[in-house]
């Protein structure tokens, strides 16, 4: 179904509006995937019930700040490798959970944002956000040459949680409040640029209170193990993946790479291996990957043994993928109330 005229409207001030309100549930999914991938994102939308699946996005920019603010029903909302291809245009997102929560995966982190918290996205890396109770957050988006001004490293701190606690957090989230209200009123152009400015600057000044020594890292280690991360992110699929791989892609020695891997206190090997375990266990405790079996999952991601495949997930999650599924696919459904 393709997006159709009289779903968009514009707002108080020059917003774009687009709804899910006039769209048979049937074809509401198909429908909500194309529009939100041609108008702002390419992501798949899989809601955890397509018959109550309902959405809502405004779109408006401040200057070179993209803004949106996105309401939908419980769901997975999942950028991949293969969206990533079709869409090669480099942007950092600053996401703020304005109702409800989240569990947001990036960068190898799993974080629960909850209402006022923020984290930053890399599009150029997947990432994953799921929500089980209805959904409302805003998005910040910018080049990253714009975010880089602010913010020199920003990749030491994607998929990282912003607590709405910290000190600063809480003056950030009442200004993209305020912010939003005001572009729905309508913000006078005149003052795009300044009012870039100071947004930038307060989310900037609450990143550097509450990660200091993350941001505080050399630049050029911190975008060397920025990319490393990104290739394997990018190449969990892949069966030969492996620290050579990642050292030939990036060109660069194996020690070199072992080097960049050090602060984190965890091997390229053994990131390797939790982010494919991770993943694998994220589609088992899944109800829309209930028909493939544990090995299809396993395989999936680069495990070319099922025994391997269950020794590590059971050393890894305490339990086999067998006992995992069974104790994740058997939980009551949850309310979409």
């Amino acid at each position: 179904m393709r997006p159709a005229a009289g779903r968009r409207q514009r707002g108080g001030g020059n917003l774009d509006v687009y709804s899910t309100s006039h769209v048979p549930p049937d074809t509401r999914t198909n429908y909500w995937n194309q529009v939100y991938s041609s108008r702002f994102a390419q992501v798949t939308f899989n809601p955890l019930d397509h018959q109550e699946f309902e959405a809502e996005l405004k779109l408006d920019h401040v200057g070179d700040l993209g803004i949106a603010r996105v309401r939908c029903k419980p769901t997975d909302i999942e950028r991949t490798r293969s969206h990533i291809e079709r869409s090669p245009r480099r942007l950092f997102s600053f996401v703020m959970q304005l109702r409800g929560s989240s569990v947001f995966s990036h960068y190898g982190h799993e974080i629960t944002l909850e209402e006022g918290d923020f984290t930053l996205c890399d599009n150029a890396t997947p990432h994953r956000l799921r929500f089980t109770n209805t959904a409302d957050f805003i998005i910040l988006r910018l080049r990253p040459e714009t975010l880089r001004t602010y913010l020199p490293n920003p990749e030491r701190v994607c998929g990282l949680k912003l607590p709405a606690r910290e000190a600063f957090t809480a003056s950030a989230a009442t200004m993209v409040q305020t912010l939003w209200d005001q572009v729905e009123r309508g913000l006078p152009t005149k003052f795009d640029a300044m009012v870039t400015r100071a947004m930038l600057e307060v989310l900037s000044t609450s990143y550097a209170l509450a990660f200091d020594p993350w941001i505080a890292e050399s630049s050029v280690v911190s975008a060397r193990r920025a990319e490393a991360r990104q290739f394997i992110e990018t190449h969990l699929k892949d069966p030969d993946l492996s620290p050579g791989m990642v050292a030939r892609a990036l060109r660069i020695s194996p020690r070199y790479l072992r080097m960049l891997f050090a602060p984190e206190r965890e091997t390229v090997s053994a990131y390797i291996l939790r982010r494919r375990l991770e993943e694998c266990a994220r589609q088992i405790a899944s109800p829309l990957w209930r028909g493939q079996t544990l090995t299809d999952i396993a395989f999936r991601y680069g495990f070319n043994s099922a025994a391997h495949f269950t020794r590590v997930f059971r050393d890894h999650f305490g339990v086999t993928p067998r006992q995992y599924r069974k104790a994740h696919l058997s939980a009551p459904p949850l309310s979409l109330s």
